[in-house]
């Protein structure tokens, strides 16, 4: 995508443009928000963002069309006094969810509003935001019942590694998948 500008924001910059990042929440869950969805509607969605601003190493990506904002996704270094891994329901292997800053990047967000899904932007705002990180691997929560995006990121490499209801209230049963990073060559297929 060629007219495709992605931008990087720390932790204080995105919050700057929190206008932007709830618009593009607001339309790419325009489903969910229809449904009454408590985990997305409302503002559960940006006191969510607004938590996680507030992690060390935060990185917003915002990619434009022409100026406009079409997606975004963030994530940040999951450091020793993590939360990400509190209401694990699966048994890990020991050792799973020690953290020290540099292991694991918590992909946490990724959205496309909806006039500009299925173009692509979505994997470019994938990859890009993957590629810069230094971590050893990445996780990311996923609803099983969300098989388009869970089709797409097994397709890029991603695998389940075990079942989490993260603490936030309304918060659905998730999916945890996880990517070595060491092997994110393979998200640019």
């Amino acid at each position: 995508m060629p007219d495709l500008k992605l931008r990087h924001y720390n932790a204080e910059a995105a919050q700057a443009i929190r206008d932007t990042v709830q618009l593009i929440h607001h339309e790419a869950y325009a489903a969910a928000i229809g449904r009454d969805d408590p985990f997305e509607s409302g503002d559960a969605p940006m006191r969510r963002f607004d938590a996680y601003t507030r992690r060390d190493g935060f990185d917003l990506l915002v990619a434009y069309l022409d100026d406009e904002p079409v997606g975004q996704a963030w994530g940040w270094p999951l450091g020793s006094d993590t939360t990400w891994w509190n209401g694990l329901i699966s048994d890990v292997e020991p050792g799973f969810t020690d953290e020290d800053g540099t292991r694991t990047f918590a992909f946490s967000e990724f959205m496309v509003r909806a006039r500009w899904a299925g173009q692509g932007i979505g994997h470019v705002l994938h990859n890009e935001l993957l590629l810069a990180r230094t971590e050893k691997r990445a996780t990311l929560l996923v609803r099983p019942e969300n098989t388009i995006a869970y089709r797409a990121y097994t397709r890029w490499g991603w695998r389940k590694a075990a079942e989490l209801r993260p603490g936030w209230t309304n918060a659905p049963l998730m999916d945890v998948l996880v990517m070595q990073l060491s092997i994110r060559i393979n998200a640019r297929r």
